[in-house]
């Protein structure tokens, strides 16, 4: 279900920033190596997925970080959830940004919790010994069901519950995989009675456009996906928790995690919501701003630098 989407961001030389990756799917595997194995020594390494978001994350970091007088780097980007996993055990890195819900489950399969705090519970007990998360942000990046502001004016939709009531009328687009899994239609008719008319199987930028022209009129779209802002898409709620919470949670070693670098890192956690993410997104993936400037004024804006 990843958003393919390939961009050069050439940040700020502080932070050492480069990627060429994907869309903000927490869940996906990316490919790729490295680390920050050339960062001087005493300095907090802070690795990052190969998607931007996630680089653009761990330029937030670092960059709150050094402006708090804490040495930190960042690097390329490292890829999959189990290669940076991997760096943090073998200290090439010490803190990735990481999603509550997709962590969890990653460590826990067979995981019931969906809630933000029931989440971020569980997931503490699951983790390494030598891992702890920091503060989850309100920010997420989570699966979410889309609509128009067309729509969600024509059909007074504020809910999934809201969109159920027009089930005879709804026209779903989704990756193929959305039809069958518990994260999809079958919770979404289990939870809400949501059964549309249709379902078309389709991904990326086909389903964004899908939804712009009509062709769909709901959609599987992650909260922070920049056609959010571009396109003016409204994002029903889910109260029911169909969709599992997936905050943005620093991943650091505890060996790392001094009280300094914690006050830093829950600072900015405190300041990250969903939407203001999902603009620096915009922002980076279709606007082309520079990544580094981007996370420069986010923490000049909110008194983190």
């Amino acid at each position: 279900m990843k958003r393919m989407i390939c961009l050069s961001l050439t940040a700020a030389t502080a932070l050492g920033l480069t990627a060429c990756g994907g869309g903000s799917n927490p869940m996906s595997s990316g490919s790729g190596g490295g680390g920050n194995s050339s960062a001087a020594a005493g300095t907090l390494k802070v690795g990052a997925a190969d998607f931007p978001e996630s680089q653009l994350l761990a330029a937030i970091y670092a960059g709150a970080l050094n402006a708090k007088g804490v040495k930190a780097s960042t690097g390329d980007p490292i890829g999959a959830r189990e290669v940076y996993l991997k760096a943090l055990n073998d200290g090439s890195v010490d803190v990735v940004p990481e999603y509550a819900y997709s962590l969890l489950t990653f460590y826990d399969k067979s995981a019931t919790q969906k809630d933000a705090q029931s989440v971020a519970t569980a997931l503490k007990a699951k983790l390494p010994a030598k891992l702890q998360i920091l503060n989850p942000a309100q920010a997420q990046d989570a699966n979410s069901v889309a609509v128009t502001k067309e729509t969600a004016t024509k059909w007074n939709l504020k809910t999934i519950a809201d969109l159920a009531k027009q089930s005879d009328k709804v026209i779903f687009g989704a990756p193929p995989e959305f039809q069958k899994r518990e994260q999809g239609l079958p919770g979404l008719k289990s939870a809400y009675n949501l059964a549309p008319k249709t379902f078309r199987p389709l991904k990326g930028n086909a389903l964004v456009q899908a939804l712009k022209n009509g062709q769909v009129n709901a959609a599987n779209i992650f909260t922070t996906d920049p056609s959010i802002k571009s396109d003016g898409f409204v994002v029903l709620e889910d109260p029911k928790h169909v969709f599992g919470s997936d905050n943005v949670v620093p991943l650091i070693t505890k060996a790392k995690a001094t009280p300094q670098v914690q006050q830093v890192l829950n600072s900015v956690q405190g300041k990250l919501t969903t939407d203001n993410l999902a603009e620096m997104v915009k922002q980076v993936v279709v606007d082309k701003k520079d990544a580094g400037q981007v996370a420069t004024t986010f923490l000049k804006d909110n008194g983190l630098a």
